[in-house]
């Protein structure tokens, strides 16, 4: 049979042509979740290493007003915290399924970040969960600006 370049190297190559490092966009939302589980299942067939990224918003105007200090600080706190557990879940998650997560906390525009984070670990898949606002219909989502950048196949998660 065949008798192509793998037979002549020793054998048939398997499982080394997917993605080895995904990167996945997550926070509390019910798409996130199945966005992290999908991402998860591919990283422990495929052998890759996850990259959990939680991205907060940055503080809008509501921070500029008189008790725009105490409304700052209480936003840094409650990011702290939501990231600590997120982390947590992520790691024991990891531990369950027998693959390697790395958890990366940030705050900012989730596009930049998330884009951010997917050229620093070298990510060839980046999974993210639909957006469920409406208002996304005409300014474009999360998903929709990965997919535009061009730069790595984009799996959106209903």
């Amino acid at each position: 049979m065949g008798g192509g370049a793998a037979d002549e190297a020793g054998g048939f190559e398997l499982g080394t042509d997917g993605p080895s490092v995904i990167v996945v966009g997550v926070d509390d939302s019910t798409t996130s979740s199945r966005a992290g589980w999908y991402a998860a299942g591919l990283a422990r067939r495929q052998r890759a290493r996850l990259v959990a990224v939680f991205v907060s918003p940055l503080a809008s105007f509501g921070a500029a007003g008189p008790a725009g200090a105490s409304l700052a600080v209480a936003r840094h706190e409650a990011f702290r915290a939501s990231a600590e557990d997120m982390e947590r879940r992520a790691l024991e998650f990891g531990v369950e399924l027998g693959i390697s997560v790395t958890f990366v906390a940030a705050r900012g525009d989730p596009f930049s970040e998330i884009r951010r984070v997917a050229d620093e670990v070298r990510a060839d898949l980046i999974v993210v969960g639909a957006s469920a606002h409406a208002g996304h219909r005409f300014v474009g989502s999360l998903a929709v600006r990965l997919v535009r950048a061009g730069k790595w196949p984009v799996t959106v998660v209903p």
